[in-house]
């Protein structure tokens, strides 16, 4: 069995009008055939997503309204080929990799619906999706980590890249290719790790405070897979806990890697 880090993998990110996963849209996304000892396959979309990128928006990923719809493709067409291009990957066993990939996979299914399209689960049927999720492993493996500073968290993708030793450029940053390449490079890394003797990790891995690496070791994509789900669960809950202290009615989504569509809401998303 080929180590789950050494096979094909897939990197996925989007960049959108907005965090609500219910009601924002798709800017730009990206998928990129990664390792696997096969070339580099980049997949690049800019869709004009038909409503207003508001400002905050467009200083994280750097897209205006105008330059979306200038030389952005109709969203529906954009969508419909993105989880076309996902779906062919999941067909051909190759795992899908990401940062928070709820967020990513969520949108992307709501964005489906919007346009009355096969949701990518639809086009997979019984074919299985496999998810990698960096926020998940990384959080599992170093769960004691503190935040750097006031202003940047302890699971953002831009922590993980210090931790991990990885390049970080502040101008390619939030943009999709770029944060899904390093997604799957901080997958690569911590699956390294988790195949790696203990006594040959880098020194900066050996002082974690009780490290868990080796448990994502010797696991098959399908288990490694199942064994995110109940991670992510733990996690939410974990972190609703934390809420609780100051909201006694905050409730953190435990699914993954993504919230189901809820079948009461009739019609697609607004």
């Amino acid at each position: 069995m080929t180590q789950w880090h050494l096979g094909r993998l897939c990197a996925f990110d989007l960049e959108t009008s907005g965090v609500d996963v219910e009601a924002d849209r798709i800017v730009t996304a990206a998928a990129y055939g990664l390792g696997g000892g096969e070339p580099v396959e980049p997949h690049d979309w800019m869709l004009d997503p038909g409503v207003e990128i508001p400002a905050g928006a467009t200083a994280v990923h750097g897209i205006t309204t105008d330059e979306a719809r200038t030389k952005g493709e109709p969203a529906a067409g954009g969508v419909d080929h993105i989880a076309d291009v996902l779906a062919g990957y999941a067909r051909a066993g190759v795992a899908l990799v990401g940062h928070n990939v709820p967020y990513d996979l969520t949108l992307l299914d709501r964005e489906c619906r919007r346009y009355e399209l096969p949701t990518l689960l639809d086009r997979l049927g019984e074919t299985p999706l496999y998810v990698i999720d960096t926020r998940v492993l990384d959080q599992h493996a170093d769960p004691y980590r503190r935040r750097p500073s006031k202003d940047q968290g302890a699971r953002q993708l831009v922590t993980l890249a210090q931790v991990y030793e990885l390049p970080w450029d502040d101008d390619g940053a939030h943009g999709a290719a770029y944060d899904a390449v390093l997604a799957a490079r901080v997958a690569y890394r911590i699956g390294t790790l988790a195949h790696m003797p203990r006594e040959d990790w880098p020194e900066r891995i050996r002082a974690v405070r009780r490290p868990r690496y080796g448990d994502f070791a010797e696991l098959s994509l399908a288990e490694l897979h199942a064994r995110q789900i109940e991670l992510a669960a733990d996690q939410a809950a974990g972190l609703e806990a934390h809420f609780r202290k100051t909201d006694p009615n905050a409730v953190v989504d435990r699914a993954w890697p993504l919230r189901p569509w809820a079948e009461s809401t009739e019609g697609a998303p607004a």
